[in-house]
């Protein structure tokens, strides 16, 4: 005789423990982002210490305490529930998140990995060897402390099927900003340029360009203009090319980002057209300089790139 199938208990099934810990997990590193946004404690947000140092506290909590095939799978999901309620509370930070977010899971999914070794014990103890250098790198930029060098810059150079003097003139007049074409610009939510004002490329003259606003998760907000102001430092024109420097007076547009210095537009005549170079000078202000010092030398790099094929445009006649 076939026995009965088991009765359904009524309602829905009664959460785990490994399902009450996940939950915890995520609630303190929530309140712990919260708390980080509204005191801005030391502008942690921007050192190894936020991104190295909390997915790597928030994996090995629950390497130790969930009990599961797993665990670094479990890990992962934590991390991947707390970055989606980390997005609003870091407002502008939400940039530099996704763009770490290759390095969470990587410091997640290593801890979880070392940590169960260590836990599995025999042969696999050197794997501690891990942990002091794991901890070393998450103090980065805590104190002033930074690898690798600050100072960078980004360059991009463009042939513009143009004489010099029509890249002058295109340098000297406010550009027409259209979508940038580099993949990682459009897909990253960086300020993009809407337009300037101002002309001339005299020792003095200014450019004040206007971003897209930068808009808040809260209700009733209203969005906040952004904005660069330039003054020419130093500049030179000639009927074969010349080179202008910008020095960035004012920048509410990147300067939570990096703290952008100077610009400087160099064109020379090569071949039938123009080579037009675009420097941008600045200094990096997020650690780990190891991770995000590439990303923003290559991100800036983009940016020149950009700007070169703005100006091209304009001397070209594309623009118009």
């Amino acid at each position: 005789m076939t026995p009965p199938p088991p009765s359904e208990p009524d309602g829905p099934p009664r959460p785990s423990r490994e399902r009450w810990l996940l939950a915890g997990v995520v609630l303190a590193a929530f309140v712990a982002l919260l708390a980080l946004r509204v005191q801005h404690w030391g502008r942690l947000d921007q050192t190894a210490l936020f991104y190295v140092g909390l997915p790597a506290t928030i994996a090995l909590f629950v390497v130790l305490t969930v009990r599961a095939r797993t665990v670094v799978g479990v890990a992962l999901a934590a991390t991947t529930v707390c970055l989606t309620l980390a997005g609003p509370l870091l407002g502008e930070g939400l940039v530099c998140l996704l763009i770490a977010a290759p390095l969470i899971y990587g410091v997640v999914a290593l801890v979880g990995w070392v940590a169960g070794l260590i836990l599995r014990g025999g042969r696999s103890q050197h794997a501690l060897f891990a942990v002091p250098l794991l901890f070393a790198l998450a103090l980065e930029g805590v104190a002033g402390v930074s690898l690798l060098p600050r100072a960078d810059r980004g360059e991009g150079s463009v042939l513009v099927a143009a004489d010099p003097a029509s890249v002058a003139a295109a340098l000297a007049a406010p550009p027409a900003y259209g979508e940038p074409e580099a993949l990682f610009l459009r897909a990253v939510p960086f300020p993009r340029p809407v337009e300037a004002s101002g002309e001339g490329l005299e020792a003095g003259d200014t450019r004040s360009v206007r971003f897209t606003p930068r808009r808040v998760l809260r209700p009733g907000a209203e969005p906040t203009p952004r904005h660069m102001e330039l003054r020419v430092a130093e500049s030179r024109v000639g009927a074969d090319g010349g080179r202008v420097v910008f020095d960035v007076v004012e920048d509410t547009a990147f300067a939570n980002w990096m703290d952008m210095r100077r610009a400087e537009a160099v064109w020379r005549a090569e071949g039938g057209g123009t080579r037009l170079t675009w420097t941008i000078d600045y200094e990096r202000t997020y650690e780990p300089s190891w991770y995000f010092g590439p990303v923003q030398s290559y991100a800036t790099d983009l940016a020149a790139g950009y700007l070169g094929a703005a100006f091209a445009a304009a001397a070209s006649g594309e623009g118009s």
